[in-house]
């Protein structure tokens, strides 16, 4: 695999930034809470690289 070719299909990102950004709006909606909003968005982020080096590790593009 080229360097070009990987460069395109890192998109790793993407669910670092979707899982910060659901993580702060579940915490704050179910709390109402800065604090846990914050908290909310470190599971999230957890929960983005558990999920990338978990299930998307191993799938062949």
């Amino acid at each position: 695999m080229s360097a070009q070719e990987n460069s395109n299909n890192n998109f790793n990102w993407l669910y670092y930034a979707l899982g910060l950004f659901f993580g702060i709006l579940t915490g704050a909606v179910i709390t109402q809470s800065y604090i846990f909003a914050l908290l909310g968005g470190i599971f999230g982020l957890l929960s983005a690289g558990l999920f990338l080096n978990a299930i998307v590790k191993g799938r062949k593009y």
